[in-house]
């Protein structure tokens, strides 16, 4: 119901119009009345009416200076003016304030319930389209992230002419142009054990979303289970120097309130130009394949890999006696998440520190060969594919000598069963996630009429969590599972629209709308035409150029 409040300096018309109107059966509450605009201020900021309805000329404070006074602080109650005087000027200036009504005494009941009736119609209206307004933008917040990961991508990639991709930034309110520019790429552990665990990393989460959302001078990239990209802007490159210090203390001071999270980031190098981001992008990759390296918890600068590099080999110079400090479980980490992208600087990486007396024993070659075969071969068995499927060193003969006659030999043939090893995991992968694809549609198809279809559901159908679920949905269809569930229902509705004689309520229904506003709303936005003008253009002519077929 809709709460009313009276203002009126005649004691006799306020009573008349509190006392005489039929409140409850037209959905309206009547929570106050004041005599003049001064009284009527600070109860109207208490109740906060849906309506009020003003004199225009009262002592003290007008009816004007009160709708004024209401519409800088509280914007979306209505103003109904009574006024006994039909001058232009105090209509106009009613209508410059944004008073709904303007209505000239002596007025009967009838009449004033008339408008205040029009006035609620209205106000229903508002409030029915700013919760479709809002149900909207979050159902499409998803498809937005996705927008925004394809942005960054061709960006990176140089597969979209820039003027189109500034276009698309621009739709999301991304304000992508600036002198200079970095990139940052940033994960951290979501492997989560318990429910303190859990709710530290959305903690980390809902502070690091804080941390970038309050400056343009960044743009927070979701990269799905890869972590995040970050977009560092600046106005000069010490401008930009300074934003990346403050933003990379930012999150180690973050980072550091969480212990029981691990972080790893890799910093590119700044370029002048959109279109050489993807230098900046290729080296913020390079430092962030570090992550299967070195220690947790560390943001590298890709510019100090050689320095690093040089320090290692000065301190860390291997013998047959400590061979040991070639940690197995780093590759066996690697081969469980890396990418064949990576394998190239985690081999060099692996391989830097054993210092040349190493590098040119036969011995140590033998040794790394055979072992890293054997880990390679034990995660393979491990997933269950045959290890016939490697290049074996010991095939034969010449094969073997060949391998272990040159240290780079030695590495190509480690580069080589790595990256087969990771090719075949993916293929067993995408099976597994085209199966996961492959049910979800199944189950959406058989469900999409329900309006409690959620992505948490869809997934718990297929046995992963709704993050997974939705980094591979995305990844396999091209879509996010909001925009494919929408076009899905929307389809379906055209098809009812065309076929059948149901009306627009009934069909909204039949395709997952409970409210035939949304309803209609959406296939609005969705087809820039209303369901009912869809219907006519049929009959008219098929596919008439007012919606998209």
């Amino acid at each position: 119901m809709l709460k009313i409040f009276l203002v009126e300096d005649e004691v006799v018309v306020r009573e008349g119009i509190r006392n005489t109107l039929n409140w409850e059966e037209n959905d309206f509450i009547f929570c106050g009345e004041a005599s003049d605009g001064e009284l009527a201020y600070p109860l109207i900021q208490k109740h906060k009416p849906d309506i009020v309805i003003t004199d225009i000329r009262m002592p003290f404070m007008d009816g004007l200076e009160l709708s004024r006074l209401i519409k800088k602080e509280m914007p979306w109650i209505k103003i109904i003016i009574l006024s006994g005087y039909g001058e232009f000027e105090y209509a106009k200036e009613a209508i410059n304030i944004g008073v709904t009504e303007y209505l000239l005494k002596p007025i009967n009941g009838t009449e004033l319930m008339k408008s205040l009736l029009k006035v609620k119609e209205n106000i229903l209206n508002e409030r029915r389209e700013k919760a479709n307004i809002e149900r909207f933008k979050k159902e499409i917040q998803e498809y937005e992230e996705d927008e925004k990961r394809r942005i960054f991508y061709d960006l990176v990639n140089n597969s979209q002419p820039l003027g189109s991709i500034l276009e698309r930034g621009n739709e999301l309110n991304l304000k992508l142009s600036a002198v200079v520019y970095n990139i940052i790429l940033f994960t951290i552990d979501h492997t989560r054990k318990n429910h303190r665990e859990t709710m530290q990393l959305n903690a980390v989460n809902r502070e690091l979303k804080q941390l970038f959302d309050i400056s343009e001078d960044i743009i927070k990239f979701d990269l799905f289970m890869d972590g995040m990209a970050l977009l560092l802007k600046g106005n000069s490159l010490e401008d930009l120097q300074r934003k990346q210090e403050y933003y990379i203390n930012r999150i180690r001071e973050i980072m550091d309130n969480y212990k029981g999270i691990s972080y790893f980031g890799g910093i590119g190098v700044a370029v002048n130009r959109l279109g050489e981001l993807s230098r900046s992008y290729h080296e913020a990759s390079r430092a962030f394949s570090y992550r299967y390296i070195w220690e947790e918890n560390l943001i590298l600068d890709s510019s100090a890999i050689s320095k690093t590099r040089e320090l290692l080999r000065r301190t860390n110079r291997l013998n047959m006696d400590n061979i040991v400090k070639l940690d197995k479980r780093k590759v066996e980490i690697f081969l469980k998440s890396g990418s064949k992208e990576d394998v190239s600087n985690f081999v060099d990486e692996y391989l830097q520190s054993i210092g040349s007396e190493n590098r040119n024993s036969i011995l140590f070659r033998q040794y790394v060969v055979i072992d890293m075969y054997s880990i390679v071969a034990g995660f393979c068995k491990e997933i269950g594919i045959e290890d016939y499927e490697l290049e074996k060193p010991l095939h034969n003969e010449n094969q073997y000598s060949r391998l272990i006659t040159d240290f780079n030999n030695t590495k190509d043939y480690i580069k080589r069963i790595l990256e087969k090893a990771i090719e075949l995991r993916d293929n067993i992968t995408t099976k597994e996630y085209n199966d996961i694809v492959s049910k979800a549609k199944i189950y959406i198809q058989e469900n999409f009429c329900r309006e409690d279809l959620s992505l948490n559901q869809v997934a718990a159908s297929v046995y992963v969590t709704p993050s997974h679920f939705s980094a591979v949905f995305s990844q396999k269809t091209g879509q996010t599972f909001i925009k494919y569930l929408t076009d899905l229902r929307m389809n379906k509705a055209k098809e009812l629209l065309k076929f059948t004689d149901m009306k627009t309520s009934e069909i909204g229904y039949a395709v997952g709308y409970k409210d035939p506003h949304y309803f209609s709303y959406l296939f609005k936005k969705t087809f820039n035409c209303s369901p009912k003008q869809y219907r006519n253009s049929i009959k008219k002519r098929e596919d008439s150029g007012c919606f998209n077929s």
